[in-house]
This record gives C-alpha cells, structure tokens and sequence, in this order.
C-alpha cells in the first residue's frame, strides 16, 4: 500500500503546527477565526506563486488549486488586508534608526551611538538622524515610539542615548507581534524554498544536542548568546554602511533577514543515544 504524499506532509505540519496554536490559543483566536485567515492566505498566495504566463490565475483555477469555493474567493478579493505590511513598515524604520545612529559618521564613535540633542543644534542630532532614514515620519513620532518601547532614554543633559546594544529584541507587545511574524515566516519561507528545490537556495543550519545536563544547556547558551550578538552587531554594522552607500542606487530593492534562536527544553524520554548535529 503506497502512502500519499500530501500524508506525509500533513504529518509533518502537524507538528509544525502545535506551537502555533498554542500561542493562537494564548492570544485568544479561536479555531473558526482561523479558518478564515486559513482560506485568505491559500487564496493569497495561489495567486501570488501560480501565475500563468505572468498573470493572475483565474478564480476557478484558484478554486482547483486551493479548495476554496469561488464565492469565497471573491469575497477574500475583495475585502484585502494591508495592516500587516503598515506594521510591519513601521518597526522597519525603528530598526534602522537604530542601525544608522550606531554606523553613521558623526551621530557615532566607533561603532557606539553618541547621545543627540533632539533638534535645532549644529551639526548631529535627533531629527537628523531620522531624516536619514525617512521624511515621511514625524522624528517626535519616532523618537516617543522608541521612548515607549524603552530603546531609548533621556540623559541628564536632556539628550536622547540607545538604552542597549544596536541589535536587540523588540520591546512592545505589538512590535513582538510584527517580530515574531517576520522572523518565523522569513525562516519558514527559507525552510520551504529548500524543501521545494532540488539545490536549496539558502544557507540553514542547526546544532542540535539531547542528554546534556541543564548546567550544560546553560553554559553553551550563554556562549552562544555572546558569539551571536558580536555576529550580529558586525553584520548590522557592514549592511548599515551598504545601505547608505547606496542609498541611490537604481537596482537598491533587495532585502535580508538574518537571524539566530536558542531553544532548550526538557527531554524525559530522548529517542535515542545518539548526539546529533547538522
């Protein structure tokens, strides 16, 4: 008896699936609520990645391809959802906010932010900094976003200094949230991509160990906490001095995200002897 190959794939989601209903649950969506956000990205994303000929398949193709009835498919077209990328926007402007006054001539000192009067002073400050990244923006909306997140502070001389290192975790419930959805689908869609091709496009690797003693997990975590942040402060450092080399650059539209995660838990019944590594 041969076993389907979506059986397999349904196995394997899930488990993919567990820790994502268990942060639905927490947040309070509900199975039907889901559903729904289900059926929109299946519709999203066949029209998306199965073009013909370039152009949009129609809704009974859509139809075949996803399963979603055609009336709900004009329904899903037509209420559209453009949330997501606004928040998602805004964190992107924080961050590299952040980046740029670690990196650029005159708002840093050897890779260390300086702290900047808000505005009208000569030279570096607050409001020119935000310039550099957007004109779009108010600065004061930036700067009491960043204040609210706690990724800034006041100095006792009424200047505005980074509260931590330039490549930190976001702060906010909401900003958590734009995080958490960039993060995991940028690793998913990196996962799915080399699943999905013969050559995987994209460099993924994990060290992963089991029978180790919690003194152990400690000991390893806090080292790779620290070769983390130091590859992650240079990368931010080389990709700021890129971005603002080229900021006029006619080919500037691509984007990265690089990204790095510890995770321990308690094994009472490891599947095997075997320490593994990949």
């Amino acid at each position: 008896m041969t076993t389907d190959p979506s059986d397999k794939m349904l196995r394997i989601l899930r488990g993919l699936l567990r820790p994502l209903v268990r942060t639905l649950i927490a947040r309070g969506v509900t199975a039907p609520t889901f559903y729904r956000l289900l059926k929109s990205v299946y519709v999203e994303v066949a029209r998306e990645a199965f073009r013909l000929d370039d152009a949009p398949p129609t809704d009974s193709r859509v139809s075949l391809l996803t399963g979603v009835h055609r009336r709900d498919i004009r329904t899903i077209l037509a209420e559209g959802d453009t949330a997501w990328e606004a928040a998602r926007s805004r964190s992107a402007t924080l961050a590299t906010v952040l980046a740029r006054w670690q990196t650029l001539d005159g708002f840093s000192d050897n890779g260390v932010a300086r702290p900047l009067p808000r505005t009208g002073a000569p030279g570096a400050d607050f409001e020119s900094l935000v310039t550099t990244v957007s004109t779009d923006i108010r600065p004061r909306t930036i700067l009491d976003e960043l204040l609210n997140q706690g990724l800034v502070a006041e100095t006792s001389d009424s200047r505005i200094a980074p509260t931590g290192p330039p490549v930190v975790g976001p702060g906010s419930d909401d900003h958590k949230l734009v995080f958490f959805a960039a993060n995991v689908g940028d690793h998913l869609a990196a996962a799915s991509e080399n699943l999905l091709t013969e050559t995987p496009p994209f460099f993924e690797r994990a060290v992963f160990y089991n029978r180790l003693t919690p003194n152990a997990i400690e000991q390893i975590e806090a080292r790779a906490r620290i070769l983390s942040q130091a590859m992650l402060e240079e990368i931010n450092a080389t990709s700021a001095a890129h971005q603002t080399a080229e900021r006029l650059a006619k080919d500037n539209t691509g984007r990265y995200r690089l990204g790095v995660y510890f995770y321990r838990e308690d094994s009472a019944a490891p599947q095997d002897d075997k320490d593994e590594s990949k």
